[in-house]
């Protein structure tokens, strides 16, 4: 984006609101991670510890959803790359 147009107190307005967005956007998807791998694999509330199988259940959920969210963003930027030419 470009902010040339604006004086220095509003490129500084500009970049703070967009670094609050991208932390907005990035606890989104942070809690949606947590919310969702925890529903998907803790089973047994009866210790504190991860079973085996929670444990392993939790690293393939965040594999998972990374890897997914990771090819949605590249497929986000090759959409919006193709729009500017």
């Amino acid at each position: 984006m470009d902010f040339s147009q604006f004086n220095g107190a509003e490129q500084a307005h500009m970049t703070k609101v967009i670094e609050k967005k991208q932390m907005q956007d990035f606890m989104k998807l942070y809690s949606g991670l947590v919310e969702k791998c925890f529903n998907a694999c803790a089973q047994d509330f009866t210790s504190k510890a991860l079973t085996t199988n929670e444990s392993t259940c939790v690293q393939n959920c965040t594999d998972k959803f990374l890897k997914h969210s990771e090819r949605v963003g590249a497929r986000f930027a090759e959409h919006n790359a193709g729009e500017c030419v």
